[in-house]
C-alpha cells in the first residue's frame, strides 16, 4: 500500500501494489497544469487507486484527460483518460513516500523547456513510451 494526498491534507488517497509505470511527462499541458518544466507520473490499474478522505476538484484539460486538484491548495494529484478510466495517473510527488516508486523514463521530450538540462540517463520519449513502442497513449 501506499498513500498520499494534499499539500493541505483535506484530500487523501490509496494505493493498492506498484505502478505499472513511472515516468517523467514534459508536455505542454502538463507544464501548464503544474507550473513547472515536468511532471513525475505513476499509473495504476483504477481499481487499485481510492479515495480514503474528502473529494477533489476535477478539470478536463483536453479531450484526452481529466485532471484532479484540491479546491483549496491547489495541489494537482490525478489524470485519467475519460476514453479509458482504467488507469488512474497519479503525481508521484504527492505520495508520503515519494522515493517509492522513481521515475524510469522521460515522456513527451518533444515538448522539453531547452532550458532544463536532464543528465539522468532514462530512456526519452519525444511522445510517449507506449506509442514508441507500438501502443497507445
Amino acid at each position: 500500500m501506499a498513500d498520499g494526498g494534499y499539500l493541505c491534507g483535506a484530500v487523501r488517497y490509496r494505493l493498492d501494489g506498484s505502478p505499472l509505470n513511472t515516468d517523467y511527462c514534459h508536455c505542454r499541458i502538463c507544464q501548464r497544469a503544474v507550473g513547472a518544466p515536468l511532471v513525475a507520473w505513476g499509473r495504476w490499474p483504477a481499481d487499485r487507486f481510492a479515495w480514503a478522505r474528502g473529494e477533489p476538484r476535477r478539470f478536463a484539460s483536453s479531450t484526452e484527460g481529466e485532471r484532479s486538484f484540491c479546491p483549496s491548495c491547489g495541489t494537482s494529484l490525478t489524470f485519467v483518460d475519460p476514453g479509458d478510466p482504467t488507469f488512474v495517473d497519479v503525481t508521484l510527488a504527492s505520495l508520503d513516500d515519494p522515493t517509492a516508486f522513481p521515475p524510469r523514463s522521460h515522456a513527451w521530450t518533444a515538448s522539453r523547456v531547452p532550458w532544463l538540462e536532464i543528465g539522468d540517463g532514462l530512456p526519452r520519449y519525444a511522445s510517449t513510451k507506449a506509442e514508441a513502442e507500438g501502443g497507445g497513449p
